[in-house]
């Protein structure tokens, strides 16, 4: 039996970062605000009086890109538009998973019912059929380049509304035809403009950067969690968490996250057996997580700011202003705030992964850690978690090489009409991957971290880590001899990608306080 889903109404303009979050994760149904509806069929008269009038207008009855200047006669409108989603259905390479589509689809909705876009209300009442029935659209994942807008994606989506393309149902792949009728949608005749508003935009891109937001929480709190369970197992001092030393620099997210690391720490009776030892100083992996793990923090929350607005935002063009009749024409579709979203994300999630790999070396490193060789006993029979490192090394270092910069790349296109383009499809889309290496190299510090605290046994770690380490320890068993890990690391994995996590430590993820 399938759970109930709750109603969410889309106000556009002021959707939440949660309510996205909610979208993403399929558990709501949508509804419109009635409130958007007299600003949509203002637009749409607006854009049907350009036709009556005869006026030549971009985007209405004209050719598209380079053929800008070509008139289309009024005959010809519904072919027009027709012909341009069917001729930029061009994308190529693995559908994008349902979580992303799902994104997609609402954020489309709210764009055109900003009440710029001039489509008729039925477009947009057949968006919500289809997201509230479960059919998605099968969207390529490749063949964007973030300017003028996703175009070739977008036009997969909108082959759906005609009837045209496949889409899934449960995870099954149907022809559109089957999807229309489930959700009692008939296929639409494109009107003026309609086709246009549906391609134009950049929904994808933010879609898959709010993907790449909502993961990389998931990481930076189990980094975090990680941290603190490694500096429990080498004994390391809590001195450098002091409120006094964040709040002289003023950085939030170091003050925040120092503050998050002492709550998880308190009443530990592993840290208050070392108060008095010879340790000076920790090395850097341990003593500056909140400065480093902070600026991941304000990373992500810049972040999450841009991508809030991008999702509720008209990103179509030209864009319809009907209190003044007019539809003008700009550059709302070109996704650089995305992409630069997207960037800073990927910085945030590969130096989540490096530091936490780092940690890592320094539990095996016996001379460092004060913990027995690669944390096994009879070391030498046993080689413990000495190769588990050396993944946690390739997954670090893959994610140096995809946090290079998407949006310093361009390649003109359509013949020079749009010579600079934003590449935040692609910026977006390898955070999936990322994301997933760091989910990979912190579960793996954390299963490390465990094993070096038994060695502390029988002191116990705060209440808090208690239950940190208590979760882990459901997953994977204390290492007492060599096994076969690759098991233990994939389960490792799905923590580190959960979002499983003390609430210490989830309150400071943007989506959830925004």
């Amino acid at each position: 039996m399938s759970l109930q889903k709750k109603l969410c109404c889309l106000t556009p303009g002021r959707v939440t970062l949660a309510t996205l979050r909610e979208i993403y994760h399929g558990t709501v149904t949508l509804s419109l605000d009635p409130q958007a509806i007299d600003a949509v069929e203002k637009a749409q008269q607006t854009v049907e009086a350009i036709v009556k009038h005869g006026d030549v207008v971009y985007g209405i009855n004209t050719g598209f890109g380079k053929l800008a200047q070509t008139t289309i006669a009024n005959d010809h409108l519904a072919e027009l538009q027709r012909n341009l989603v069917l001729s930029h259905s061009v994308g190529l390479g693995k559908p994008l998973p349902d979580d992303v589509v799902r994104v997609v689809m609402a954020s489309k909705i709210i764009s055109l019912a900003r009440g710029h876009s001039g489509v008729r209300m039925r477009v947009i009442d057949s968006l919500l059929r289809l997201f509230n029935a479960g059919v998605m659209p099968v969207i390529p994942e490749k063949g964007s380049v973030g300017a003028s807008g996703d175009l070739a994606p977008l036009a997969h989506l909108s082959l759906m509304l005609l009837g045209e393309g496949n889409v899934r149902i449960n995870g099954e792949e149907v022809p559109a035809t089957a999807g229309l009728k489930m959700a009692g949608v008939e296929p639409l005749v494109l009107g003026p403009k309609e086709g246009l508003a549906l391609l134009n935009g950049t929904q994808v891109s933010t879609a898959l950067a709010l993907r790449g937001l909502f993961e990389g929480e998931k990481v930076f709190g189990a980094g975090l969690v990680a941290g603190a369970l490694s500096l429990e197992a080498i004994k390391g001092s809590v001195k450098p968490f002091d409120a006094r030393i964040h709040e002289a620099r003023g950085q939030t997210g170091q003050i925040d996250v120092a503050a998050a690391v002492r709550v998880l720490l308190e009443d530990s009776e592993i840290v208050d057996s070392h108060q008095h030892c010879g340790r000076v100083q920790d090395p850097y992996s341990i003593r500056c997580v909140p400065q480093v793990m902070g600026a991941c923090l304000d990373n992500l929350r810049h972040a999450a700011r841009v991508l809030q607005i991008e999702a509720n935002a008209a990103s179509d063009n030209p864009l319809v202003f009907s209190d003044t009749g007019e539809v003008i024409s700009g550059g709302n579709f070109h996704a650089e705030p995305v992409a630069f979203a997207a960037d800073i994300i990927a910085l945030a999630v590969a130096e989540i992964g490096a530091i936490s790999e780092r940690r890592l070396a320094l539990l095996l490193d016996t001379g460092l850690s004060g913990l027995p060789p690669f944390l096994v006993k009879e070391g030498g029979i046993n080689s413990g978690f000495m190769i588990a490192q050396v993944t946690a090394a390739a997954l670090a270092s893959e994610n140096k090489s995809l946090a290079h910069p998407g949006s310093v790349d361009s390649l003109p296109t359509s013949a020079n009409q749009e010579d600079h383009v934003s590449m935040a499809t692609y910026a977006a889309r390898r955070l999936g991957d990322m994301c997933f290496n760091t989910a990979a190299v912190v579960g793996i510090e954390a299963m490390a971290a465990a094993q070096g605290i038994e060695f502390s046994r029988p002191l116990r770690s705060s209440p808090l880590m208690e239950e940190v380490f208590s979760g882990v320890r459901q997953r994977v068993a204390f290492l007492d001899k060599d096994r076969l890990l690759a098991p233990d690391i994939e389960s490792m994995r799905q923590w580190g990608a959960s979002g499983e996590l003390p609430a210490v430590i989830t309150q400071l993820f943007p989506s959830t306080s925004a």
